[in-house]
């Protein structure tokens, strides 16, 4: 990648995961080409927010479920930090409750851990212009979602709702954070907002109103 004055620009990395195995080989991966530096690594999402606000890299590689600290949380307290490092989601998961909240988080690219290396490459080089990636898999569900949108479920994000179903499964919020991988914090912030949208004083009132419009079946 070159810069407006036309000298090569070597793109800095931060690569969040849990598993050593990952970082080390995404690290290598990146090591033998020239237009990447990897700044460092990080296991969870706590260390990422430290991490990257001490390092400024222009791209973070944020897996999303990690023990610690998930993803979501991190890539949220990155954008209210307002860092001017991307956030490009590399992970497994390619379901709703997955991919919606980190785009609304604000990642600037999702894309799935089995893409083969160019389109990684691709895709880091788009995450540092600025540019919005996704791999297929989940453009096309995110697509399908905006065309069909289910109907009662327009006022609640996906993670309200998955959060809302677990409640009415009787899961306490440290439960329903260690099953979802955030904090408990988290947890009553999408919970004040689900009350909040419903009309509901409460847990047991948030969820017979979820049943009574649709949005829990």
């Amino acid at each position: 990648m070159t810069d407006a004055t036309g000298t090569t620009r070597v793109i800095t990395l931060l690569v969040v995961d849990d598993h050593p195995v990952v970082r080390d080989g995404l690290r290598g991966m990146f090591a033998a080409d020239p237009g990447f530096e990897v700044l460092g690594e990080a296991a969870d999402g706590v260390a990422a927010v430290e991490l990257t606000t001490r390092l400024d890299p222009d791209v973070v590689l944020m897996d999303l479920r990690m023990p610690g600290g998930g993803g979501v949380d991190a890539i949220a307290e990155l954008t209210r930090l307002g860092v001017r490092s991307r956030v490009l989601v590399l992970t497994t998961y390619d379901t709703d409750s997955d991919t919606l909240p980190a785009i609304e988080a604000g990642a600037t690219g999702y894309l799935l851990k089995d893409a083969p290396r160019d389109d990684l490459f691709t895709a880091v080089r788009a995450a540092a212009d600025g540019r919005t990636v996704l791999s297929p898999a989940v453009a096309s569900r995110l697509v399908s979602r905006v065309r069909t949108p289910a109907p009662g479920h327009e006022s609640l994000s996906t993670r309200e709702r998955e959060v809302l179903g677990l409640v009415a499964r009787g899961t306490s919020n440290r439960e329903i954070a260690a099953e979802l991988f955030i904090s408990e914090a988290t947890v009553k912030t999408h919970l004040t907002h689900v009350f909040a949208k419903l009309g509901a004083k409460d847990r047991a009132a948030a969820v017979a109103l979820a049943y009574e419009r649709g949005i829990l079946g």
